[in-house]
């Protein structure tokens, strides 16, 4: 994809997270915390690509 669209997808995934996180269901937290490391993995991916010239 590129940098700049998997940082925004990350960041709106990490952004998701945080709000599930404010659940009282323990099952919505749990999801939460999910999204939230796939937006940091997300944002990872976005950052190798940048410093790879969007070749990966």
């Amino acid at each position: 994809m590129g940098k700049l669209t998997e940082n925004i997808k990350g960041t709106a995934n990490e952004i998701a997270g945080n709000i599930k996180q404010q659940s009282s269901n323990p099952a919505t937290r749990a999801e939460g915390v999910a999204q939230e490391r796939k937006g940091e993995a997300q944002k990872l991916k976005g950052d190798i690509e940048g410093a790879m010239g969007d070749k990966i």
